[in-house]
Formats: structure tokens, sequence, C-alpha cells
């Protein structure tokens, strides 16, 4: 090869060397490039998103953030409009959390949802976490996925008649399903969930209701749901888990395990679980853990077992059970109505219970 042919080939290349640092001058460079777009269209891996239901259980969401542009609009300068992404098809994986003090924030929502006992003890008044409806760290779309929540606020809820945003949101899971008192909108806590349900919810349009959101519809029953079978569906699929009376197990070192279902340390009068449709929703999408296999009427004899118990009341308590339950629960539940000789309600623990 001739000496001129050598120096063209090189001038060549360092040409390309200096396009591709000016291009990545031009884009922030390759750290800040993985850190916007990583997770946005491939795959995660089966090991990183797809973590096992037990695992999360036991040990242990936004609009789509796309930068806004300083180029003029498709409109103002003529030029056609590009196509609407694909909304993305699942979370990005944890090794995309960028490592910054934004990426901290989300990593701290991680681990709060993981575990609100141990990293949001002041708000929590009972032994539940968050994962224990929303599988793998709210990652898991048949348990009410985190990034299928967070665009679809503000709304208005019934439940406190009016719209609320993401915070209020928030606040009322540790109200009621964890039945705590709701931290500082403005605090830690709060602050890391909605940067963890932001980050989660990556590729999914705002204000557009996913195809799967909440807990999958379960059919009705072929029959009313009954307190006896539910019984036996209980102990034969749930108890060795749960407990013979309800209460749970915890993991090694007093961490989250097992939840209990009913009694002073599980959820409230007020949380959405203690609805009947809802728990049998959740429990035919997701129980027996790891082996979700129970028929329709299975789902709604046990769901309506296991909300038969007395739980901690319901924060919205005026006085009076019969009162509380014409003003609140006009809906499937158990609360106010007599089970087994005992009007549900008025035998309750205190809410609000924080160490």
């Amino acid at each position: 090869m001739n000496r001129s042919l050598l120096m063209v080939m090189a001038g060549c290349a360092a040409l390309a060397i200096g396009a591709w640092l000016l291009a990545m001058a031009l884009t922030g460079g390759p750290e800040d490039y993985a850190e916007r777009y990583a997770g946005q269209s491939a795959p995660s891996s089966r090991a990183d998103d797809s973590a096992s239901a037990a695992g999360a259980v036991s040990s242990s969401p936004r609009p789509s953030a796309s930068a806004s542009s300083a180029s003029p609009s498709s409109s103002e300068s003529g030029q056609a409009a590009a196509p609407a992404a694909a909304p993305a098809k699942a979370a990005p994986p944890r090794s995309a959390i960028p490592d910054n003090e934004f990426g901290e924030l989300v990593r701290q929502g991680e681990r709060i949802f993981a575990d609100p006992g141990q990293f949001a003890s002041d708000w929590v008044g009972n032994d539940l976490s968050c994962q224990n409806c929303h599988f793998d760290a709210g990652r898991y779309d048949k348990t009410a996925s985190l990034r299928s929540a967070w665009p679809m606020y503000p709304a208005y809820r019934s439940k406190n008649q009016h719209v609320n945003d993401f915070a209020e949101r928030l606040q009322g899971c540790f109200t009621y399903s964890m039945n705590g008192k709701a931290p500082p909108r403005d605090g830690e806590v709060i602050q890391a969930l909605q940067a963890y349900s932001f980050w989660l919810a990556k590729g999914m349009p705002t204000g557009e209701a996913p195809d799967v959101r909440g807990y999958p519809d379960v059919g009705d029953p072929p029959e009313p749901p009954s307190f006896a079978r539910g019984e036996t569906v209980f102990q034969e699929h749930c108890a060795l888990c749960h407990g013979d009376d309800g209460q749970g197990q915890k993991a090694a070192g007093g961490a989250p395990g097992f939840p209990p279902l009913w009694g002073p340390r599980s959820y409230n009068w007020g949380a959405g679980m203690h609805r009947i449709n809802t728990a049998a929703a959740f429990i035919k999408a997701a129980m027996p853990l790891g082996k979700p296999n129970l028929t329709d009427q299975q789902a709604w004899d046990v769901a309506l077992f296991i909300n038969s118990h007395e739980r901690p009341q319901d924060p919205r308590f005026t006085g009076s059970v019969q009162d509380t339950a014409e003003r609140f629960h006009k809906h499937q539940g158990q609360y106010g109505k007599t089970v087994n000789g005992q009007v549900l309600g008025e035998h309750s623990p205190p809410s609000g219970t924080v160490p």
C-alpha cells in the first residue's frame, strides 16, 4: 500500500472521529444519551423486570417525559408531524435509573415502596408494604402497576369527592391501606414515591387509559359469595402463608413478609381492598402466590371471608357505624353488616395507629 493512500485513509479516520465527538458534544455525551434513552425501546431482561412476585412480597410509578423542543412546531414550520411513539411495553430496567440526584430519589421511592415500615415508619400503622398488593415493586401489570396509575392523574375520585393529584392519591394509601397518617406532600416520602412512579411510567401516554390498569376484571360468581365456602378456600389455599388466624408472617429480621389479612395490623375499613369485588379481582389475578389458579367463585368466596373479619376503623368514622356505612360504604363491602352475630365496625381497633 503506497504512502499517499495511507495518508488519505488516516485523514478519513480522523475526520470520522472528529464528527463523532462533535455529535456527542451536541447531544450531551454518551453517558447523557444512555441516561435519557436507556430502556425506552429495548426490552428489559427477564431477571431484571420480571422478578417473581414471591420474591417481591417476601423481601422486600409520569406523564411521558419527552423534553420540549426549541425548534418550531410542525404546524409552524410546515413540516409533517412525526407519528406518535408507541407506548412502552414494559417498565424500564432498574439498570436504567440515572446515576444522579434524580436517580437517587427514584431509588429511595422504590425502597419506600418495598418496605414503608422501615423507610417511612413515621407514617405507617400496620404490617403491610405497598408491594403486598402491587407486585414486583409496582411493576407487575396484573396487580395495579404504578406505571398504569401515574398518567391517569389528576382525576376526580368519588371517595373524597374532588379532583386528586397523584400526591394526594399516595397520601390516601398511607391513610387507608397502611392504616397510618398522610405524609406531607412536599416531604421526602411523597416526593420519592412520585419520582419512582414517574420514572416507571416512562413511555406511557398521559391521560389515556392503558390497556392494563388496576386488577383484571373477575367474572361474576355463579352463586352469591359464601362465608363458609370462603373459609374452606382460605384454609386450603391461603393459611399456609397468611396463618390460620390470618395474621400473616414476617420475613427474617422483621421485614415485610406475608401480610395480615385482618385484625389490628391489616388495612382498615377505608382501604380499597376491603371491597369484596376489589379483593376478588386481586385474588383471582395473583393468588395463591406464584400459582394463581382459583376459580372465579373461589376468589369471590374467599374475598368475602377475609373481609368479614374485624379490622381497624374507617378513618372517616363519624361516631356511628350505621351513619359511616350510609355515607361511605354504598358498595360491595361488609362494613356495618352483621357476621356471626357481630356488626362489623362496632369493635374495630382504632385507625391511624402510627408507632
